[in-house]
């Protein structure tokens, strides 16, 4: 399937999750934030939550500062 990633195409697996996408981006364990069709996604819910073909999602990492 065919996603829209930070503004860019990306092909997926059919029936990947949020968590997959994250792990695929090698991005798991880190601070981020997940938006999914102008809805931002719990933590908690990233396994649960299924993509599908033409879905928009923003990642965005968390960055401390002071």
């Amino acid at each position: 399937m065919r996603i829209q990633l930070n503004g860019e195409p990306f092909e997926l697996d059919d029936g990947a999750s949020i968590a997959d996408l994250i792990a695929r981006l090698d991005l798991s364990g880190r601070r981020l934030a997940v938006e999914l069709n102008l809805e931002i996604v719990p933590r908690s819910q990233h396994a649960a939550t299924i993509l599908s073909d033409g879905d928009r999602v923003e990642v965005v990492h968390a960055i401390g500062g002071g």
